[in-house]
């Protein structure tokens, strides 16, 4: 094996995310709940050299399919991720993430004042204004977020 060669084993069963930003793997896990006490083989490569991003992270959990919600919270940090579900050592699936324009639900606003943190029946509700860096702005009060402030959140 030469050097420049990367190997990471396969898994046989689970979910690849690829294409995450350098530096950004540890947020992702966190972000889906892994604390690392979970009973399944996991991968972890950060700032793997990439065409795509320079350098980009990899996470391999054998074991485990994300859910929708998961995934949407995965594209706050890395909205040009790729899943990809592994069957008996195979790519069945591959989804590319994508950053929807408008974020529900999972994140708060940062403005205490907001109608969406006052007890009214609202939800938060964000639209994207920049992907990378990441800015939303509340679509009740107008506070702009950025990429720090979601990730204190998730």
């Amino acid at each position: 094996m030469s050097e420049k060669e990367l190997r990471v084993t396969k898994i046989k069963d689970g979910t690849v995310i690829d294409h995450i930003r350098g530096g950004y793997a540890l947020d992702v896990v966190r972000i889906l709940g892994i604390t690392g006490q979970e009973k399944r083989v996991m991968t972890i490569a950060i700032n793997v050299p990439s065409k795509r991003f320079g350098v980009k992270d990899i996470i391999k959990i054998e074991g485990m399919a994300l859910s929708a919600q998961e995934v949407n919270r995965i594209a706050l940090v890395a909205p040009h991720a790729s899943i990809n579900i592994v069957h008996d050592y195979a790519v069945v699936e591959k989804q590319e993430v994508e950053l929807p324009k408008t974020i529900e639900v999972i994140i708060k606003c940062t403005n205490p004042c907001c109608v969406s943190n006052s007890g009214e029946p609202v939800s938060s509700k964000f639209h994207v204004k920049n992907e990378e860096p990441l800015s939303l702005k509340c679509h009740y009060c107008g506070v702009s977020i950025e990429k720090a402030d979601v990730l204190k959140q998730l």
